[in-house]
C-alpha cells in the first residue's frame, strides 16, 4: 500500500480542494437566500427556491461526498505514514481539522434551517461565517507546508491577524453598501 502513497496524497488533496470549494459557496448561498426574504412576494418565492435547489446540490452532491472522502484518503494516509503521528504538527492540524468538521456540521445546521425557510442568522452575520473556512484553510495549508519550521506562536499570531484584516474587510463592505444604497 506504501507504493501508492502519492495516489492516495493526490486523492486527498483533490477533495479536500472539492470541500472547501463547498465550504466557501454555502454560506454566500445563505446570504444571498437571507437578503431574498426581503424582496417581494413573486422575487421572494421564485428566489427561494432557485436557492434551495442550489443549496441542496452543493452541499449534498459536492460538499458532503468531498468530506467524507477527504478524510477517508487522510486516514488512508495515516495508515501508510503512521510517524506523521509523532510529529507536534501534525496533532495541531488535526486539532483544527476537527474545528474545520465542527465548522462543516454547523453549516449542515443552517443548510437544514434554511430548506425549511428558518433564517435564525441577517446576512452580516453570515458574512462573518462566510470567512469560517478561509481561518481553516490558512491554518492547515501554513502548518502542512511549514511544519516544524515555523514556530506555532508566530502562526498563531498570522492568523489573528488574518482574521482580524477579514473582519476590517467585512466591515467596510457592509459600510459601501450601505453608502450605494443611500
Amino acid at each position: 500500500m506504501a507504493e501508492y502513497y502519492l495516489h492516495f496524497k493526490a486523492l486527498h488533496l483533490i477533495f479536500v480542494v472539492t470541500w472547501f470549494a463547498g465550504l466557501f459557496y454555502i454560506p454566500r448561498l445563505f446570504v444571498y437566500h437571507i437578503e431574498a426574504q426581503d424582496k417581494t412576494d413573486l422575487e421572494r418565492d421564485i428566489l427561494s427556491t432557485q436557492l434551495k435547489l442550489m443549496s441542496k446540490r452543493l452541499w449534498l452532491i459536492i460538499a458532503w461526498p468531498s468530506a467524507v472522502l477527504a478524510t477517508l484518503f487522510a486516514l488512508i494516509l495515516i495508515v501508510i505514514m503512521p510517524s506523521w503521528l509523532m510529529q507536534p504538527w501534525m496533532w495541531l492540524k488535526l486539532a483544527f481539522v476537527f474545528g474545520l468538521i465542527l465548522y462543516h456540521l454547523k453549516l449542515h445546521q443552517m443548510y437544514k434551517q434554511q430548506q425549511k425557510d428558518i433564517f435564525k442568522y441577517t446576512s452580516n452575520r453570515m458574512r462573518i461565517w462566510n470567512e469560517g473556512a478561509t481561518l481553516f484553510l490558512f491554518a492547515i495549508v501554513f502548518l502542512v507546508i511549514l511544519k516544524n519550521t515555523i514556530d506555532w506562536i508566530y502562526g498563531l499570531l498570522g492568523l489573528f491577524l488574518l482574521i482580524g484584516m477579514l473582519l476590517m474587510a467585512i466591515k467596510l463592505y457592509k459600510k459601501s453598501r450601505q453608502n450605494s444604497s443611500s
